[in-house]
């Protein structure tokens, strides 16, 4: 293989029962060759489903012919489409084992299979809202961001998984600030962008028209962008978000920043549903993971679509090169 050593992906198997297991096997198949990874999983979670390399230590030579695994025990069988609560506690270590490789340099990026939060609560009492809380624990990191990216766009919700109604008040100055702060130096470390263009929504409709819509953008935006500009962040906005998305507005930014959830979300995912990735910015690692859930009514069916995981390992080893 024409990659290195420290740019092995780590991949977290995610619940067993989704189709995690079924699309890293999938992936795996189509980037041999291409970039190393290795699963970090039960090898009987995946034994009818691929041949196997069971590694003792990740930094061994890697097969092509057999997928290779870094051993993780979990006290249940694999049964596709029914979680097993016992199983939880395999998945929330196998995170932190994975983590703990990056961070001391025997893998170069990780890339996380979806995991069932309810399953997680019910039999490990997981306390964080998703991955990316519980990765920002694990690097003791206090502010992160959530970035879609797909070849046609790149978004990042500055208020991700809360209520519409809750958005207004989350919605503050400070985390604005740091949300550009942190997708711009992404933008430049990982994607290797010298001068990243980056675009904001506004809140309201038609970025407030003039304050006859809302004045968040006067009062709360508009100060922010005044300030970052000072600095020499090249920020566009507050723009108008029903405008900001067509194909020749996006060819004058990097990334849109938007406000919240589905007004960043939308549009990607109606522009590349199956290859989005979901990227974590500003862990002092690489994490990407396909942009999609357990599937838990498909999962066992030989029939999940590997293209979002296939392009969370193609991105995870395009940032680790840029980090190098």
């Amino acid at each position: 293989m024409s990659t290195t050593q420290g740019r092995r992906i780590a991949v977290t198997c995610g619940e067993p029962a989704g189709i995690g297991p079924e699309i890293i096997v999938k992936a795996w198949q189509a980037l041999r060759g291409e970039l190393e990874l290795f699963v970090i999983g039960d090898p009987a979670h995946f034994a009818d489903l691929a041949p196997l390399q069971e590694l003792t230590d990740p930094g061994v030579n890697l097969s092509d012919d057999a997928l290779p695994i870094l051993a993780h025990s979990f006290d249940a069988p694999r049964i596709p489409g029914s979680p097993d609560p016992s199983n939880a506690q395999g998945v929330v270590d196998a995170i932190a084992r994975a983590v703990d490789l990056v961070r001391t340099g025997q893998a170069g990026a990780l890339c996380t299979a979806p995991i069932h939060k309810q399953a997680l609560q019910d039999g490990a009492g997981f306390i964080y809202p998703g991955h990316t809380e519980y990765l920002a624990a694990l690097a003791e990191v206090d502010t992160v961001v959530m970035m879609l990216a797909s070849e046609q766009l790149r978004v990042v919700p500055v208020t991700i998984h809360i209520a519409l109604e809750e958005v207004k008040a989350a919605l503050t100055p400070d985390l604005l600030e740091d949300t550009i702060r942190i997708t711009h130096a992404g933008l430049v470390r990982d994607f290797g962008i010298a001068f990243p263009r980056l675009a904001l929504a506004g809140l309201n409709p038609h970025a407030g028209e003039g304050g006859k819509m809302g004045r968040e953008e006067i009062e709360l935006i508009e100060p922010v962008l005044d300030r970052l500009r000072q600095e020499g962040f090249d920020l566009h906005g507050p723009m108008s978000a029903d405008t900001m998305f067509h194909a020749a507005a996006r060819e004058t930014y990097d990334v849109a920043i938007c406000m919240y959830h589905d007004q960043a979300l939308i549009p990607i995912k109606t522009l590349d549903f199956d290859r989005g990735v979901n990227v974590t910015l500003g862990l002092p690692f690489v994490r990407t993971s396909p942009d999609h859930g357990t599937a838990l009514d498909i999962a066992g069916q030989g029939i999940a679509n590997p293209s979002s995981m296939i392009e969370a390992l193609r991105l995870a080893d395009r940032m680790a090169q840029a980090r190098e």
